[in-house]
């Protein structure tokens, strides 16, 4: 890579934190960009649905083949894995194949465990095939290289932060799947083809994947973008070396991975701390998933006009300071208030983390996104075995947030330490 940060070996120079007004504007931008980033976000928001499915299946899941606690933290978490890990190489074919072509097989491929999940008898089939649906999760490495590669630089921090939105499909999973549950009897639909209580969830799930799969492949603009073509896998891999990216990638674990985390563990969390029904836990937990989701294009806004920098240590701020108030015990509803509060730091945060990136590395957006993302999602399984783990620890429900206050005290020494060696490194220059 050369100085400018064009090429693929080092590190580019840091970029600048702000954007000029002519760059407030969306009228460079293509109509096929357009569509790609309308079409992605849509797809990605189907995914995260199916992704997080298990946060509400695995209760009922859990009664019927009595589940200890870890059991189900594990049926939870296991499909954050296999969506985590495998980002960094598909984020890697993705720049080199094309978007297009990526997923409209990951819909596909996704769609065949997703399917079986409704006919599982033991809990260690339920195990094997939460695996697979994490294939889910993959589509994040998949949209953000494929809008990156539509998009112009000065207007990615926004194109990303919407592609991000469809993180919101976790608040489909807690408002619909409650109801599919109980939509159909045990009898299913179409012969038992769709099976019917909590296995209709995954049933219906999967037919929706074939359709998208479908649209995406007809109504996209091809062919490909594809800005790692010629390349080879090593020299697309080079910048996984560098610790700035590991670094973001811890960042995202505490706006990202806890969310993922908090997504899946709030369900049960309303249920055991305050007695609520299943649909009513599902519902109060979209109140922290809308603007953990829906606040990205803000995020990304934000960061477009003041820089990545100064968004993410006031997201981190808000989120130590949140999580200390609730490492108190409370009522439901200043409980509520506080998780909402986490939840907007969140969706600006990973919005302003991924803005980093393009800046960075943009020739490399699709392996450096991976790994950001798949550390991330590392941290969305890690998460709710820890907060169960705390919980057994301590006895006290409560010890969930001790563990996000420690993981986003954590993140702002990190930043602050990169923040002192930039400016220490500049008047360095100056003297």
């Amino acid at each position: 890579m050369n100085s400018n940060g064009h090429g693929s070996g080092t590190v580019a120079q840091r970029p600048p934190e702000t954007v000029t007004a002519t760059s407030v504007g969306h009228h460079d931008v293509a109509p096929e960009a357009r569509r790609v980033l309308v079409i992605s976000t849509a797809v990605f928001t189907l995914f995260f649905a199916v992704w997080v499915m298990f946060a509400i299946v695995a209760i009922p899941i859990k009664k019927e083949f009595k589940l200890s606690e870890g059991d189900f933290a594990l049926l939870v978490a296991l499909p954050v894995l296999t969506g985590s890990l495998l980002r960094i190489p598909v984020g890697i074919m993705t720049d080199k194949i094309g978007g297009r072509t990526m997923m409209t097989s990951l819909l596909v491929l996704t769609a065949i465990p997703t399917y079986l999940v409704s006919r599982v008898q033991t809990y260690e089939q339920t195990l094997w095939l939460a695996l697979f649906v994490g294939l889910a999760g993959v589509s994040f490495a998949v949209g953000i290289a494929w809008v990156s590669a539509w998009y112009p630089a000065k207007h990615q921090g926004f194109a990303l932060g919407v592609f991000g939105t469809g993180n919101v499909g976790a608040s489909i999973t807690k408002l619909l799947a409650p109801t599919l549950v109980t939509l159909v009897g045990t009898g299913g639909l179409l012969g038992g083809l769709l099976a019917g209580g909590w296995r209709f969830v995954p049933s219906i799930y999967a037919l929706f994947l074939v359709c998208t799969a479908a649209i995406v492949w007809f109504a996209t603009p091809k062919p490909d973008k594809r800005p790692s073509q010629g390349r080879s896998i090593i020299e697309m891999s080079r910048p996984l070396a560098i610790m700035r990216v590991w670094r973001f990638g811890f960042y995202y674990v505490t706006v990202f991975g806890a969310y993922v985390g908090m997504s899946l563990w709030l369900p049960h969390y309303y249920v055991d701390v305050y007695g609520l029904e299943l649909r009513n836990a599902g519902f109060m937990t979209a109140i922290f998933i809308f603007p953990a989701s829906l606040l990205r294009p803000l995020g990304g806004s934000l960061s477009d006009r003041f820089g990545a920098r100064p968004i993410t240590f006031i997201s981190f701020s808000i989120i130590a300071a949140a999580s200390a108030v609730l490492c108190m015990s409370m009522s439901m509803w200043p409980f509520t208030l506080f998780v909402l509060i986490i939840g907007v730091a969140m969706g600006i945060g990973k919005a302003s983390v991924y803005t980093y990136i393009p800046q960075y590395f943009p020739k490399d957006v699709g392996a450096v996104g991976g790994l950001v993302g798949a550390i991330g999602g590392m941290g969305g399984f890690v998460l709710p075995l820890l907060f169960a783990w705390a919980k057994v620890q301590s006895g006290r429900p409560e010890s969930t947030f001790y563990v996000m206050l420690g993981l986003s005290l954590v993140s702002l020494l990190f930043l602050s330490i990169a923040v002192a060696r930039i400016l220490s490194g500049a008047r360095a220059q100056e003297m």
